[in-house]
């Protein structure tokens, strides 16, 4: 599992909607390994997404995220996180629903692990 050398270049690929997400989020792949397994993406929500109607989020892999502009507010938190803000999330963590009232660009980085237990 490994993902592809790449120096310094402007990306210009597609954005299109991840498998599973909900309306208003798409992504652009920046890198990933041939398994899928290792990804990291910009992701970008519209202005107005919200993913309440899946309820909180929890997957079988690690998950860095960075906020580049914009801002999410954590509904069950109910606290906004933006610009420079950073989650680190181990498998099985639950996080979210989330809403994205002005829009949001995020770096994500995915890589394989296991659930604790």
């Amino acid at each position: 599992m490994s993902k592809p050398e790449l120096e310094f270049h402007l990306h210009t690929g597609p954005w299109a909607a991840p498998e599973g997400a909900a309306p208003g989020v798409a992504e652009r792949v920046l890198a990933e390994d041939a398994s899928g397994g290792c990804r990291t993406v910009l992701q970008r929500w519209d202005l107005g997404t919200d993913t309440s109607g899946r309820g909180v989020a929890r997957h079988e892999f690690w998950e860095e995220v960075y906020i580049l502009e914009g801002a999410l507010h954590d509904l069950t938190l109910d606290e906004t996180f933006g610009r420079g803000a950073y989650a680190c999330r181990p498998p099985g963590m639950p996080h979210g629903p989330w809403t994205a009232a002005e829009g949001v660009t995020m770096l994500v980085i995915t890589y394989p692990g296991s659930a604790p237990g």
